[in-house]
């Protein structure tokens, strides 16, 4: 994992989270342009740095404590700060490594959890790579081969039936190679005959494992569930 700078995570952190244990608020003057120019680029970043913060491991942030580091950093008060910049790095580098890690282990338990029980479901059938899957409806077309490009309508859905992504939500089906997507596709696409409409589970192993697409809200070690629809098999004369 790559080290986090210090400054950036605390004013992610800072502006990302909601301030409900805080009394008061800060009121802008906005008397200069330098002044303005302060205030946008707080909301610009602000409104940045919250995205990102989605989805960030460790639990809730005390907001008092953190603005009050914020604070002695910024007016360098050395001698009110309770930790060095250097001691703030370390313990950053080293709290969310074990933040993540605990996170993604409690995913796989979860995960391997559901697998478990799904497994016993009616309809249910796993493969020799614990992928599982369940046919809605079975087409009579061809099924692809692993070389081939294929045209899908899906659905993708965290355990807790979270939607994170959805090409039937764009109206607008995706084109792909079978061999271009994640372990679990690949293996599944190869089973389906086109025309049919498959429930897919996916284990973290077969999925994303412990890199989830930047940006979503997977988390690492995620078992994901998957509503996929086989169009068709693109020929060279369709792309």
């Amino acid at each position: 994992m790559k080290k986090i700078n210090v400054l950036v995570a605390t004013v992610i952190v800072a502006l990302g989270v909601s301030a409900t244990s805080c009394d008061s608020k800060r009121s802008a003057s906005l008397k200069t342009g330098a002044d303005s120019a302060s205030y946008a680029i707080g909301i610009a970043n602000g409104s940045m740095f919250k995205q990102n913060l989605e989805g960030m491991p460790g639990g809730p942030v005390n907001i008092d404590d953190l603005l009050a580091g914020f604070e002695a950093a910024l007016k360098n008060d050395t001698t009110g700060a309770k930790m060095t910049m250097e001691q703030a790095q370390a313990f950053l580098n080293t709290y969310f490594v074990e933040a993540q890690a605990k996170e993604a282990e409690k995913a796989k338990e979860e995960g391997d959890k559901f697998l478990a029980e799904n497994k016993t479901k009616e309809g249910v059938i796993t493969t020799e790579s614990g992928l599982q899957y369940k046919v809605e409806t079975e087409g009579t077309g061809a099924k692809p081969a692993k070389e081939d490009r294929v045209k899908v309508h899906y659905t993708g859905t965290l355990l807790d039936g979270t939607k994170f992504d959805s090409s039937v939500d764009r109206g607008e089906p995706a084109e792909f190679a079978v061999d271009r997507v994640i372990a679990g596709w690949t293996e599944v696409l190869q089973i389906m005959p086109v025309g049919s409409k498959y429930i897919i589970w996916v284990p973290a192993e077969l999925g994303y494992g412990q890199q989830p697409p930047r940006g979503s809200n997977i988390k690492p070690n995620s078992t994901l569930k998957f509503e996929i629809e086989l169009l068709d098999i693109v020929k060279d004369d369709q792309k």
